[in-house]
């Protein structure tokens, strides 16, 4: 069995983080978090430069005039999750080209 290469794990734990604090700015909006709770404004000022490049792409419904879907947040968290998996291909391409090479 292959070892895989470090930058793999180094890619999908960066990814992860990102991907995870997303979600979570999803589940606060969702559940309509008081946005002047120091947490809350930690979460949404961390993932702001992550969706900076998503922004106004999908407008966000309310529901119920409280509860926010942020869809644009949902869409960054599916890019970001098929950047992940092409980065981690893309490495692990490049690791088994190397190991034809050496044979």
């Amino acid at each position: 069995m292959r070892k895989r290469p470090f930058l793999v794990y180094l890619v999908n734990l960066f990814m992860g983080i990102i991907e995870a604090l997303i979600l979570l700015r999803i589940v606060l909006k969702l559940f309509g978090a008081n946005p002047y709770t120091p947490f809350v404004q930690w979460i949404y000022n961390l993932t702001m430069p992550l969706l900076s490049p998503f922004r106004n792409i999908f407008p966000s419904p309310m529901i119920q005039g409280q509860y926010e879907l942020e869809l644009t947040s949902i869409f960054a968290l599916i890019v970001y999750g098929f950047l992940s998996y092409f980065l981690v291909q893309f490495i692990l391409m490049l690791n088994s080209g190397g190991d034809n090479r050496r044979r």
